[in-house]
């Protein structure tokens, strides 16, 4: 009786366009970083070559800082920070939609509760509280991902709120509260679906500012512990000798802002492609 659909854009529009552009782009990362530790053609903890030493054979991109073959370190220090993003972004998504819903849905102290909480967390910047929360409880993996997930809640969280208490003033919610639905059906069968579109953008979002806080974390120090090979942390521990060895800096860095730019681009195509919905 009551069903939705989604409006998409003709072939070829420039929703489409950018749709596949940003998932090309983020596609290509995304399998840079699961395969290349396979691909790459030496240890990359192992000391080869002179400190920052120039391109060769057996080392295209020459040496960093110890002497570690640049190019194996570029293809094995991307699963960290991809792995890390997706996650963080993972867990935003799910829990802050969900209680989201439960607070535009449900009303009353519950949804004052949570707003409550998402306005004193939005008071602390992002970056700085990733970075107290690391810098005090240690830097293992599960826990950056926490703290980033954390610090995205908020944001992610106010937006579902919003969303469904738009959706639950619909007439066609409305209809369905009076047939007798039960809520969880309502929930489930017709206002989840509906607010898709607008989560399924603010996770590209939220994958571009994840990347963003991770490469940050990084190159501060705080984020994956060395000698292990990650992007941001190359460098920083690379910057010092820009001007004799460029590649171990300037690689991580186009890779990171690829990943982004995907990411960015595949969130404005869903945007475009996704952005309006009609109800019979």
């Amino acid at each position: 009786m009551f069903s939705t659909r989604t409006l998409v854009s003709p072939a070829g529009v420039p929703g489409n366009r950018t749709l596949q552009r940003g998932a090309l782009l983020l596609g290509a990362v995304l399998l840079l970083a699961i395969c290349g530790p396979w691909l790459a053609p030496h240890d990359p903890v192992a000391l080869l070559g002179p400190v920052y030493g120039e391109a060769s054979t057996s080392a295209p991109l020459g040496y960093d800082y110890l002497g570690r073959d640049v190019v194996s370190r570029v293809l094995a220090g991307g699963r960290s920070v991809v792995w890390m993003a997706l996650a963080s972004a993972f867990i935003a998504l799910l829990v802050g939609s969900t209680l989201g819903l439960l607070a535009g849905f449900v009303g009353g102290r519950l949804d004052r509760l949570l707003v409550w909480f998402a306005d004193l967390s939005l008071a602390f910047p992002d970056l700085i509280l990733v970075l107290l929360v690391v810098s005090l409880l240690g830097r293992e993996p599960w826990l950056i991902v926490g703290s980033v997930a954390f610090a995205f809640l908020p944001g992610t969280l106010r937006l579902a709120r919003s969303s469904a208490l738009a959706l639950v003033q619909q007439e066609f919610v409305e209809a369905v509260r009076l047939i007798g639905l039960p809520r969880w059906r309502i929930l489930l069968q017709e206002v989840l679906p509906n607010m898709l579109a607008p989560q399924l953008v603010h996770f590209g979002n939220l994958l571009t500012w994840a990347i963003g806080i991770l490469s940050g974390l990084g190159f501060l120090g705080y984020g994956v512990a060395p000698p292990a090979a990650d992007w941001g942390l190359m460098i920083q521990e690379n910057q010092g000798g820009l001007r004799l060895q460029p590649w171990p800096v300037l690689f991580p860095v186009l890779l990171i802002a690829l990943f982004s730019y995907g990411s960015d681009l595949l969130a404005d195509g869903v945007s475009q492609r996704f952005g309006g919905r009609n109800h019979d």
